[in-house]
């Protein structure tokens, strides 16, 4: 019985684009691949974030008529190719890869890696595609013009086995903001990228590869050594999806630097792996119900991201609210998809209704606690004039 070397192992997960979009692991990217519905549909899942701030990210396989349709698209390295070629040898070749954003970078910058790698496969991209800082052409951003189609306006791929749903566009400044989701019929499932999440009090299973993250930041200073355990774990996780969901939550402090050098470096942390004990956070003491307010304690909290809420929807909320109403309307909806976080929650029309109004009895936008850092960092880009004050009307005079 042949095993895979450490060497070999690391070798498969070899991402060498990772300069163009530099998020931790970087070069190394572990994929984890899962069946979520019985021969239907498969995720495959990786790790994205900076400074150890990491969260899933994912790409969905859906089983079509003729092969295998690709749902956002990862870093191709060999772990993933390999898990994708035994889903070909069972169900067909990949012949359609969707790109289902307008704005999400961490999905566009591996599809040119993803369309060489299945050449004979048609893509279908979200329209209004842009890039930052320079607006290229497609072409120079490598992906392949003769069998690139753009969805609504060259039509739709698979119609019969999926609704096509879009939520937007709207003018965010840069450019435009829109996601195209789809409703599988068969499985009753909502395939989503941003729009919705949907975040569980345990960790997921990527980080049983490396824990690094969710210990790193389960401390309290820089000099505490980073120990394993379930409780760490947890605290970890709970910590990062703060991170995440506000990029400066309200508890969170940033202690004085000498401060931080003085706990760093210490014996047993001077490696890469602990940052050598820089650790440039300081949590108050009611951190963890702050966290219990985004986080569902006995099955995932269902929401919108709170970044996407308050810098995309801040001054967009009809809008959100009708695409709700639209999404309410797949009678039979089961499950949703998202491309963060939790992979495939319970999902029906109530719990959209549930969502729409608990988003209806909520001021909007949020201002205060948590939320005090996107708040101003909305205001700001307001007052410099990088986004719209009407996102909506402004978008009629975009030319995307």
């Amino acid at each position: 019985m042949q095993t895979t070397t450490p060497d070999k192992e690391l070798a498969q997960q070899n991402w060498p684009w990772w300069p163009l979009l530099p998020l931790y692991p970087y070069g190394k990217k572990r994929t984890l691949c899962k069946e979520l519905i019985p021969n239907q549909i498969w995720s495959f899942e990786q790790l994205q974030g900076i400074y150890y701030v990491a969260v899933p990210v994912r790409l969905i396989v859906v089983k079509v008529p003729d092969g295998l349709m690709l749902y956002n698209a990862l870093p191709v390295t060999s772990e993933l190719l390999k898990g994708l070629s035994n889903l070909e040898e069972k169900h067909g070749p990949v012949k359609t890869i969707v790109l289902p954003t307008a704005s999400g970078l961490e999905h566009k910058i591996a599809l040119p890696s993803l369309a060489r790698s299945f050449p004979k496969a048609n893509l279908w991209l979200c329209p209004g595609q842009w890039s930052f800082p320079v607006d290229l052409p497609l072409s120079w951003l490598g992906i392949p013009q003769k069998r690139t189609n753009f969805l609504f306006d060259d039509g739709l791929p698979y119609k019969e086995i999926f609704d096509w749903l879009s939520l937007g566009p709207l003018d965010i400044g840069l450019g435009r903001f829109q996601e195209v989701v789809c409703f599988h019929k068969k499985s009753k499932s909502l395939l989503v990228t941003d729009s919705l999440i949907a975040i569980e009090v345990k960790p997921p299973e990527l980080f049983n590869f490396d824990p690094t993250p969710l210990l790193f930041h389960a401390r309290e200073r820089g000099e505490e050594l980073i120990l394993d355990t379930p409780k760490a774990r947890e605290k970890g996780w709970k910590r990062i999806v703060l991170f995440a969901s506000f990029l400066k939550p309200t508890n969170l402090s940033i202690p004085p630097l000498l401060e931080v050098l003085n706990n760093a470096f210490k014996p047993g942390l001077r490696n890469r792996k602990s940052h050598f004990g820089i650790y440039p956070f300081k949590w108050e003491n009611n951190w963890e119900s702050s966290a219990m307010t985004i986080i569902g304690k006995n099955r995932p909290l269902i929401q919108i991201a709170p970044v996407l809420e308050r810098l995309v929807f801040p001054r967009a909320k009809e809008l959100f609210i009708n695409w709700l109403d639209e999404v309410s309307s797949k009678k039979k909806m089961r499950w949703l998809i998202s491309s963060h976080f939790s992979e495939i929650v319970s999902f029906t029309s109530g719990d959209v209704n549930t969502l729409k109004r608990k988003i209806l009895a909520k001021p909007w936008p949020s201002q205060k606690g948590n939320w005090s850092f996107l708040s101003w960092l909305d205001t700001k880009l307001l007052k410099l004039g990088i986004v719209p004050s009407d996102p909506i009307k402004n978008f009629k005079d975009l030319d995307l």
